[in-house]
C-alpha cells in the first residue's frame, strides 16, 4: 500500500523476498566517508545479505524508482552475548555462520537503513526502521536488534559513545536524531558496541581515502568519522575502531 510523504509522493516498501526483482537495486545515497567502504568483515560478508535474508532485506520504491533499502540479518541468541562488543562485525558473522549450519534464528540484527538523497528528511528511515521491525514480527522472530550508528557524533569525535549516547533532550528522548529515531520507533538502548565497525590500512591507505598527511603518531580526526584514528607511523598502519550504540527493538510474537 503507497505510504504518503511530506512532499506529496509516495513510498511503498516491500521485502526482496516478495520483489526478488529489486535485488539488485542501488540507492544515490550522496556523501559517505570514503575510509568507511573498507570494513573487511563487510566486504567479505554484506554482498551476500540480500541472497541469504532476503525476508529481512527491504527496498522502498517511489513512481517504480528504488529510493531507499534496509538490511537485517537473521541470528540464533542461543548461549550468545545478546550486545557483543563486536557489534555489526559479530552479528554478521554469527548470522552468516548459522546461516551455513541451518541453526534456526531467534532475532534480526539491523546493518544499515539508507536512503536516496533526493529523498531525506522526509521520514523514509523511520518507515523502513517499522517495517524491518514488520517483517522480523512477521517471521516469528521476538527482536530486531541495531548497532546504531548515531549520525551526530562525528561532531564530537573525542566524546565517549557511552556519554554521547546517554544525552537527552528535556523530552527525555536521545538527543542524536537516529539514535531518537529508534527510541520513537519503540526501541530501548541496551550499550555500546566498543569494536562494531574496524578499519585498519597502511599509511598510504588512509592518505588516500582521507586527504590527511597521517605523519604524526598519535589520533588523528577524520571527517566523518565517530572517533580518532589511531596513527602508528614506525608501523606504517593507522586503525580506525567505530563504536556503535546497541539498541534492541523487542516484540510480541503471539
Amino acid at each position: 500500500m503507497p505510504i504518503p510523504l511530506p512532499s506529496g509522493r509516495t513510498l511503498e516498501i516491500t521485502t526482496v523476498t516478495d520483489r526478488p526483482d529489486l535485488a539488485q537495486a542501488t540507492i544515490d545515497v550522496g556523501t559517505w566517508p570514503p575510509f568507511m567502504r573498507h570494513n573487511r568483515v563487510s566486504e567479505a560478508y554484506f554482498p551476500q545479505t540480500v541472497a541469504t535474508f532476503p525476508s529481512t532485506c527491504l527496498i522502498a520504491t517511489s513512481d517504480g524508482r528504488p529510493v531507499g533499502d534496509a538490511h537485517a540479518v537473521q541470528l540464533s541468541s542461543a548461549g550468545r552475548d545478546p550486545f557483543p562488543a563486536g557489534g555489526w562485525e559479530q552479528a554478521v558473522v554469527w548470522a552468516f555462520t548459522d546461516a551455513r549450519n541451518n541453526v534456526r534464528p531467534e532475532v534480526a540484527c539491523a546493518l544499515n537503513i539508507s536512503v536516496a538523497h533526493d529523498f531525506q528528511g522526509e521520514g523514509v528511515a523511520a518507515l523502513l526502521l517499522t517495517a524491518l521491525r514488520e517483517a522480523a514480527t512477521n517471521l516469528g522472530l521476538f527482536a530486531l536488534d541495531a548497532p546504531v550508528r548515531p549520525t551526530q557524533k562525528h561532531l564530537d569525535p573525542t566524546l565517549a559513545m557511552h556519554e554521547y549516547a546517554a544525552r537527552t533532550r528535556p523530552d527525555g528522548l536521545p538527543t542524536d536524531p537516529w539514535l531518537r529515531t529508534h527510541v520513537r520507533a519503540g526501541g530501548r538502548i541496551a550499550g555500546v558496541a566498543p569494536t562494531s565497525w574496524v578499519v585498519a590500512g597502511s599509511l598510504t591507505e588512509w592518505r588516500s581515502w582521507t586527504g590527511l598527511p597521517f605523519d604524526t603518531t598519535g589520533p588523528v580526526e577524520v571527517e566523518g568519522g565517530l572517533v580518532p584514528v589511531e596513527c602508528d607511523v614506525p608501523a606504517d598502519r593507522a586503525v580506525y575502531v567505530e563504536p556503535n550504540v546497541w539498541v534492541r527493538h523487542e516484540f510480541s510474537t503471539g
